[in-house]
């Protein structure tokens, strides 16, 4: 497969896992906590916003998300 074919694959794999994510979060969302609730759009309200920022390298964007998400993640395991 050559570059052009590849990268043309990987785009139709993002685009079926973004679609397979929003439908799972739609099953989940209705049976979530407030607390978790919260805790979601909080990680994922920031993660959009530094997608926005177009300038933002995506391993700049993944460096950041990973030290801001950490507490709320670890909140999330302890059931807190």
């Amino acid at each position: 497969m050559d570059e052009r074919a590849l990268q043309k694959d990987i785009d139709r794999q993002i685009s079926t896992t973004h679609r397979r994510f929003v439908k799972a979060m739609d099953g989940r969302v209705p049976t979530m906590s407030l607390e978790t609730k919260e805790r979601y759009f909080a990680v994922l309200s920031t993660l959009v916003g530094k997608l926005e920022t177009p300038e933002k390298p995506m391993r700049e964007v993944m460096q950041e998300m990973m030290s801001e998400a950490a507490t709320l993640i670890l909140q999330e395991l302890q059931g807190s």
